[in-house]
């Protein structure tokens, strides 16, 4: 067997099953659980049809590149959203989600035999996807803190100068996961002139990115780089998805885009990874990219339920109104995971301890006292989830 494999540690939601065995949920409430981040609004009804008119694409093996009309789909959107002109040739791959680009990314990317060895930074708390990315690439992973006091920003402060030299791959998500957290303008410019300092491509998860509550669209990558002058998007890869987007997770459709230098190697290896999207997925892929409305009516849905749920769990537990993302980080009386089994015990609630989503380091880790809750279900559900958590904490 490969030895990098006993590198990998369990994922969060085993380890919760791990920990809450031996609970036995109230039976006189039906479950609820807010733990997973799967969207459950339906499906809208011209991607699935989408998918059922394009069923004889089954009889053909499809390119790894995808089909012209899906690149120049996903590049059109991006120019809709991030204002940036993308050569659908070259600076766009369609993906099978964003998890298998990720995981992909880091094996192209990483050359663990440079001297002093490769390092991979990742926000703390993180997608576990990003460190079991790095480690089977042979590198190590260094977890970057969420700091509270910057609105759970990342704090950069705490990587080293001789980490820095280290470093091939950064992964940031931004709209954050757990945090909802954003990254300004500044953030990213000088990410960027770290970049250009020491060579390490960034790697931008921006699968949440179309789910916001204020005026503005979250900052992506792509558009920071536009703004500050990096037209040949040099270092930097944007990965995002039709899951969130379009209530597609079953789908497995997102795409890729940035410096044409890395897709050109990313294609490559991901040819031979037998990476391909069907051609029935990427013709209803086609119809999301295209199409806005339903993704303005899945935002007002997820706004409506901020709006329901917020004013019910502030009172008892620390909790804002992210700046982006489906997710509530919210503190907890107490630990997080002891909060958690109480809460699936006695109201039949799942949530996430926030523990399970991040590292210590420095003696802290820096998802403990927090829970996240994942507010995909309906509207009516999550509310209903956000009265038993309340009523809950009251009584701790």
């Amino acid at each position: 067997m490969n030895p990098l494999l006993d590198r990998l540690r369990p994922y969060p939601f085993e380890k919760l099953r791990e920990l809450t065995r031996d609970i036995r949920p109230n039976p006189d409430l039906r479950p609820i659980s807010l733990g997973i981040g799967e969207p459950r609004h339906p499906t809208p009804g011209f991607i699935r049809q989408a998918l059922v008119d394009h069923l004889d694409g089954l009889s053909v093996y499809p390119a790894t590149l995808g089909a012209p009309e899906l690149r120049q789909a996903c590049a059109d959107w991006a120019r809709r959203r991030h204002g940036v002109d993308l050569d659908p040739a070259t600076q766009v791959i369609p993906v099978n989600g964003s998890r298998e680009a990720l995981f992909a990314l880091a094996q192209t990317v990483i050359d663990p035999r440079r001297a002093g060895g490769a390092l991979v930074l990742s926000p703390n708390p993180f997608y576990q996807i990003y460190e079991g990315a790095a480690l089977l690439a042979g590198a190590d992973c260094r977890f970057v803190p969420a700091d509270p006091a910057r609105n759970f920003g990342l704090d950069w402060d705490a990587v080293t100068e001789e980490q820095w030299r280290r470093t091939q791959l950064v992964y940031v998500c931004t709209p954050g996961n757990p945090t909802g957290a954003v990254m300004d303008l500044q953030e990213w410019q000088r990410l960027f002139e770290l970049s250009d300092r020491h060579g390490f491509v960034i790697a931008s998860d921006e699968c949440y990115g179309e789910i916001w509550f204020g005026e503005q669209a979250p900052l992506g990558g792509l558009q920071a780089a536009r703004e500050l002058g990096r037209h040949d998007l040099r270092n930097l890869v944007m990965l995002t998805s039709l899951s969130k987007r379009s209530n597609v997770p079953g789908l497995r459709s997102g795409f890729v885009a940035g410096d044409a230098r890395i897709l050109k190697s990313f294609l490559l290896y991901r040819t031979y990874h037998g990476s391909a999207m069907g051609p029935a997925v990427q013709q209803a892929s086609i119809v999301a990219w295209n199409d806005e409305r339903h993704v303005e009516d899945n935002r007002r849905l997820y706004r409506e339920k901020f709006a329901r749920v917020l004013p019910i769990l502030q009172p008892v537990l620390d909790v804002a109104l992210p700046d982006a993302a489906f997710y509530l980080w919210a503190g907890t009386p107490g630990d997080d995971v002891a909060f958690a089994r109480g809460l699936l015990e006695n109201y039949n609630c799942t949530v996430l301890p926030g523990s399970l989503l991040a590292r210590e380091q420095d003696g802290r880790n820096p998802g403990a006292g927090r829970v996240r809750l994942a507010l995909v279900a309906g509207v009516d559900e999550c509310v209903e989830a956000a009265e038993r958590i309340a009523a809950y904490a009251r009584g701790l």
